[in-house]
């Protein structure tokens, strides 16, 4: 039984780094990882420009008397004329500075009156002057080779002219629940039936962490019924995330049907609660996780495991999880033979942030767990913390 760090040690020792391909650049690219140095095609902005409506003048120009306005320059106006000496010129927003302006006066602090103006507040030179060249340079790097793709860094990849780009590909993740007591969403469960929770979660979860999660469906406890819906999984994803049957039961037929469909198994079993069965195999390239069915289990396996394999995969710098130290805000008392992982959520407190355990989260109560953005990572033994102890804090979810 492996301890927690050795087991994802083994995970990101097997989750490689998808072959970066040239994609078009669009919204959909948000969360991607990019996989080239991007550099500006020009100055930006190309031109000094204004950053208010108001008049460009010299700002070594007297303004003890009105100026002449000898120009309206809109944005997108190439200006025609230089100011010279008690001259200035009405400009707006975003249009570039005329030759022989260094400054803007805004129009608040001015009386206009035809064709002549008072500045009622002499500028400093550069005032309200965004200068060429002030966000980027040519041939300067603006966006990183393993810059996560926001929509900010997308707009400065427009601004720059790229209309393709080399992103790390976006994992396919199949994802299968397995046991006879499962039944879909919109089923009336029957006796001893339940529904099928961990299916249309743990999509969820592979597509929140940027994939193309796909909800397999449900494969029944017989080898048979493994092995028809496992197999297209593993020949159709990169990554394969099976939920139950993977622990010591009769009907817990999973590890042996993988073997059969070629994964080789690297673990199974981890010394954690709750996740103690875990399991993970690869065939070829395609990394294989065999989830308990609790679906709390399962939950704390993908964070821990799972979205640092789909995280390194994809490219990041930094798989995770992502691990802080934070005060409690309540105390904390527990006993337990292996580390624990218990739902938590953070919240604000006097300096920073504090991290409150939840109630519930046992491995089989989800909704105990859906409140949570982090867990306590508790250690085996006895915990007993008082409220304000800085405690070691998983955080989960979405971090980027």
């Amino acid at each position: 039984m492996l301890e927690v760090a050795d087991a994802l040690a083994e995970v990101l020792a097997r989750a490689r780094p998808r072959s970066p391909q040239l994609m078009p650049l669009e919204p959909g690219n948000v969360g991607g990882v990019l996989a080239e140095d991007v550099t500006a095609d020009r100055d930006a902005p190309p031109f000094d420009k204004s950053l208010r409506d108001g008049y460009a003048v010299r700002s070594t120009d007297r303004f003890d008397a009105e100026l002449c306005v000898v120009e309206e320059i809109p944005a997108g106006v190439v200006p025609r004329k230089a100011i010279g000496p008690g001259e200035c010129a009405r400009i707006y927003t975003g249009a570039p500075i005329p030759a022989g302006a260094d400054a803007v006066v805004m129009q608040e602090d001015t009386t206009a009156a035809g064709d002549r103006v008072r500045i009622n507040a002499a500028p400093r030179p550069g005032a309200w002057v965004f200068r060429r060249g002030a966000e980027m340079r040519t041939g300067e790097v603006v966006v990183a080779a393993g810059t996560i793709l926001t929509p900010a860094a997308i707009g400065v990849l427009v601004g720059v002219g790229r209309a393709r780009i080399e992103t790390h590909r976006f994992l396919d993740v199949g994802v299968v629940a397995t046991g006879d007591e499962l039944v879909g969403a919109s089923e009336a469960p029957g006796p001893g039936q339940i529904r099928n929770t961990n299916g249309p979660m743990l999509t969820a979860l592979a597509c929140q962490a940027g994939t193309h999660g796909c909800d397999n469906g449900i494969a029944r406890d017989t080898r048979e019924s493994l092995r028809a819906v496992i197999g297209p999984a593993l020949d159709n994803n990169n990554v394969v995330l099976i939920a139950g049957g993977v622990s010591a039961g009769k009907f817990d037929l999973v590890p042996g049907v993988l073997a059969e469909l070629g994964v080789t198994a690297h673990f199974h079993q981890v010394r954690m609660k709750p996740g103690k069965p875990l399991l993970f195999g690869t065939r070829g390239d395609t990394l294989v996780f065999g989830l308990p069915g609790n679906p709390v289990s399962a939950l704390v396996c993908f964070e821990l495991f799972v979205r640092p394999a789909l995280r390194k995969m994809a490219g990041h710098a930094d798989p995770g999880p992502r691990v802080v130290n934070l005060p409690l805000a309540a105390a904390v008392v527990e006993s337990n033979d292996r580390p624990t992982y218990r739902p938590a959520k953070l919240e604000p407190a006097a300096v920073g942030w504090a991290v409150r355990p939840l109630d519930g989260g046992t491995a089989p109560d989800l909704r105990g767990m859906a409140p949570a953005d982090a867990l306590l990572a508790l250690p085996a033994g006895d915990a007993r913390y008082d409220a304000g102890t800085p405690v070691r804090v998983v955080l989960i979810g979405k971090q980027d």
